[in-house]
């Protein structure tokens, strides 16, 4: 598939300049197809029946197979969620932390990775989103190191898997800002969790969390899908793998526009995403203070003259469609393998007007 065909997939970039796929990242046209097909079928025939139901379970294992082939993990290593928060919530409930017990994390999390910190036993040590920082703020007390693949304000990427083998510490990678935009592998990391809706333009509310070793993780919140076969009074037989984490059901119409979604990536995505982001930094960087990580990622921060607020919404009444990140005085770009240079130099041109 060449990039000019790519593009024509995703109706939104004949007008807009979508450069927020860190948010949410554009539909295509036969993802929507797949989901408005099953909708309407649904309306027609309804959604009951063991057929129905059969139909679905089956999905489910396709979607598994395809996200665990994503990041280089087995399907029974993956659990279906609903987003990358239900994701880290399994995880800090199953790993039964006590008062006393210290989770390193950094100062540049999102709070869907925070809130589940806050919401532990466990006390919280924030450093700074550098690997040595990490490493000496671990103590005998650590029992997790929980951060992001890709820091979500500066693009930033972390050598988690290097953390992981250093540290000896069990490691929770949000992969909220990594899985689709840049090369992610599941190895060397205890948990990492996936976003269906951002870099891999999937439909709203879809995620999974990869478990290294499911016999590490408690099951906390069991879900119909993740028994086997359960009693009256509530005791169950739970899946044998990372199925016992699944948090709920996906309809038939989201499965199918995932498998859809991750079905149409072209071989070129990682590398044609890569080169947008560079791109975008060497137009940028005359006009605006940028964000310049050591390892950047395909997200493109950058400190504006003006209020970050009123950018944004300059750009978004121009076309041009890009995120404030509140409380941190920064623009962000999402480059993804959509991305064209007529984008970028769109963003570039309204910033300069």
């Amino acid at each position: 598939m060449r990039f000019e065909e790519a593009r024509a997939l995703f109706p939104v970039l004949e007008s807009v300049a979508y450069l927020n796929a860190g948010t949410f990242g554009p539909l295509a046209r036969p993802v929507a197809a797949a989901l408005t097909e099953a909708i309407e079928r649904d309306l027609a025939s309804g959604r009951s029946g063991l057929p129905y139901f059969e139909e679905t379970v089956g999905l489910r294992a396709e979607v598994r197979r395809e996200l665990a082939a994503l990041v280089g993990a087995s399907p029974e290593q993956v659990a279906l969620t609903t987003s990358t928060t239900d994701a880290c919530g399994i995880v800090l409930r199953g790993l039964a932390l006590e008062p006393g017990d210290e989770i390193v994390t950094t100062t540049d999390e999102h709070f869907g990775l925070l809130g589940t910190l806050g919401a532990s036993p466990a006390s919280v040590v924030v450093v700074p989103p550098d690997p040595d920082r990490i490493l000496r703020a671990v103590t005998s007390r650590t029992r997790l190191i929980a951060t992001s693949q890709v820091i979500w304000t500066t693009g930033a990427v972390l050598p988690l898997a290097e953390l992981r083998a250093r540290s000896g510490v069990p490691v929770l990678a949000d992969g909220a800002q990594s899985v689709g935009a840049v090369p992610t592998t599941a190895a060397g990391v205890d948990f990492l969790t996936i976003s269906g809706q951002k870099w891999l333009c999937g439909p709203d509310s879809t995620g999974a969390l990869v478990v290294a070793d499911p016999d590490t993780l408690a099951v906390t919140s069991p879900s119909y899908f993740g028994q086997l076969r359960h009693e009256p009074d509530g005791s169950f037989e739970a899946q044998p793998d990372a199925r016992r984490f699944d948090s709920g059901w996906w309809s038939a119409g989201v499965l199918r526009g995932m498998l859809t979604a991750i079905e149409l990536r072209p071989a070129w995505a990682y590398e044609r995403a890569a080169e947008a982001a560079a791109h975008c930094r060497a137009l940028l960087e005359p006009h605006v203070e940028l964000v310049t990580p050591p390892v950047a990622s395909t997200l493109v921060s950058f400190r504006p003259e003006e209020t970050p607020a009123d950018v944004v919404a300059r750009l978004h009444a121009a076309g041009v469609h890009v995120r404030e990140l509140p409380g941190r005085g920064l623009v962000r770009a999402s480059c993804g393998w959509w991305t064209s240079d007529d984008d970028l130099e769109r963003l570039v041109a309204v910033l300069a007007a």
